[in-house]
């Protein structure tokens, strides 16, 4: 079923015109709503010029930056599909990606450039947002008028698509609507309490859910302000606490671990931003503490690319009598826990988690073999993770269905173990996978992250102190410091890419 969504910069423009909609930090340029609604206009009357239309994939290649809104939006008038790519890649893996997307075009920014010349070939017109010239993309774009296009988008169609980035392996579109684009704003904005005269950070990357969803997007369906840069500044950040700039703020626990190994970290005053959220992967409870013993309670929260993202987050008032928790269900979602049989699990016993909503995709982009893999024929999709739900309803991550190993006959489920390893005193963040093993079939291998200035610990102490809180056949039979993990946009440790073979 399809519902109209009105288009949002010009619903914004004539409902507050002089609004501040977006501030660029490197620049100090101000955007209104009016400028926004003017800008996107002539983005489509662009676009159009190019020959996009209906159904066509525009790519984008660039770091965060404000055209990114503009052309979102102007995909939106002319029902085109944005396509944002991961900059982090090299041509030869974007290059599959295009060619899946069937790109019509490819819009870049200047430090993309030389990849973007190697991804069009000759062949996909490319357009420069930097270009200063007569054939760069703002002059091109000063010199049109705005085309209206489409007043009303259908909820059911695709928007934009998000290519994860992959923890197993090679990346799919995940087909992004505008009907999820409203579930999350719904959900997000209950759930964080946004308001419309709230200031958010942009800075998670904008090939990634988190950096469109976390909270610029439900932002300016509000009405509110975005500061934008053009990547993670931690110094920056820490300014912004600092003066009181932000109200809220949106990390993953990556980021988080950064702003606490500041050298200022104790002199701020976090309660100046009014709402902290978290999500992306799992945070450790001994961060959780750090800040809420400095005044700042960061709401845990679990979602998905697939889920638009928001699903889980947790409440202010519970969270700190329910750390480790990822809250409950929020507005617009409905989720079950289901077991290997396909029945739902009584409550605390471990299940998969099956989610349901308006803010779910309708699939895979070109890929309905996966589709269906994912998607109940009830419309239930079948996350991969497994998780518990408490006596007062709140829910746990275990971990993935393929983060769980058997060593002995026993399912040994790695986030607990390394829920136990982050509480060490030496260890900044761990990954534990399983490994072959002749005699117990599989074992655990444990990659650590240390904390600065600390050495690995003897192996034997750290079997000692995981078996003060583990069984015997959790212990990880390996320890391996890591000066650093593979990562995924969202902060996520990609376990695929750690060496699986034993070390004996």
């Amino acid at each position: 079923m399809s519902f109209p969504i009105y288009d949002i910069p010009a619903k914004r423009a004539d409902l507050a015109p002089h609004r501040i909609a977006f501030e660029d930090l490197v620049s100090g340029e101000t955007i209104t709503y009016q400028q926004l609604d003017q800008r996107t206009g002539q983005a489509a009357a662009q676009l159009a010029s190019l020959g996009v239309g209906h159904g066509d994939c525009v790519a984008l290649l660039c770091r965060n930056r404000m055209e990114f809104f503009e052309l979102l939006f102007a995909c939106a008038r002319l029902g085109a599909i944005l396509v944002p790519l991961n900059w982090r890649m090299p041509p030869a893996e974007l290059g599959p990606l295009m060619a899946d997307c069937n790109a019509c075009c490819l819009i870049h920014g200047s430090e993309d450039a030389d990849c973007a010349a190697r991804l069009a070939g000759g062949v996909v017109p490319l357009l420069d947002l930097d270009d200063p010239g007569q054939h760069g993309y703002r002059a091109r774009c000063d010199g049109l008028e705005p085309l209206a296009g489409r007043v009303v988008w259908p909820s059911d169609e695709p928007w934009y698509l998000l290519y994860t980035s992959g923890t197993t392996g090679m990346p799919k579109a995940v087909i992004q609507t505008y009907g999820t684009s409203m579930a999350n704003y719904i959900n997000i904005s209950q759930g964080m309490e946004l308001r419309v005269d709230d200031t958010t950070l942009n800075y998670l990357p904008l090939f990634h859910t988190g950096g469109i969803n976390l909270t610029t997007l439900p932002g300016l369906i509000m009405g509110a302000r975005a500061l934008f840069t053009p990547g993670f500044d931690l110094d920056r950040t820490v300014e912004l606490i600092e003066t009181g700039r932000l109200d809220t703020f949106f990390g993953v626990p990556a980021i988080y671990q950064a702003i606490s190994l500041h050298p200022r970290f104790n002199e701020l005053d976090l309660s100046r931003v009014r709402c902290w959220g978290c999500g992306g992967a799992p945070m450790p409870d001994n961060l959780f503490q750090q800040f809420a013993d400095k005044g700042a309670i960061v709401l845990n929260g679990m979602g998905m690319t697939e889920t638009g993202p928001t699903l889980f987050l947790m409440d202010k008032e519970n969270a700190a009598r329910k750390i480790g928790s990822v809250g409950k269900a929020q507005f617009m979602s409905s989720v079950r826990l289901v077991g290997s049989d396909g029945r739902d699990v009584p409550r605390g016993e471990t299940g998969e988690l099956w989610f349901a909503g308006l803010g779910m995709t309708p699939g895979y982009y070109n890929r309905p073999e996966e589709t269906a893999r994912t998607l109940t024929e009830s419309g239930w999709l079948r996350s991969g993770d497994l998780g518990r739900q408490d006596e007062d309803g709140y829910y746990y991550i275990v971990g993935r269905i393929k983060d769980m190993y058997i060593s002995g006959g026993e399912n040994v489920y790695a986030a607990e173990i390394e829920k136990q390893l982050n509480e060490h005193p030496a260890v900044l963040e761990s990954a534990v996978i399983g490994v072959p093993d002749a005699q117990w079939g599989e074992v655990g291998h444990a990659y650590l992250l240390l904390r600065p200035d600390s050495a690995l610990p003897d192996p034997s102490e750290l079997a000692t102190y995981c078996r003060q809180h583990l069984a015997a056949y959790k212990i990880p039979k390996q320890f391996i410091a890591v000066e650093d993990f593979p990562r995924t946009a969202a902060g996520k440790i990609q376990k695929h890419l750690l060496p699986r073979q034993s070390k004996d």
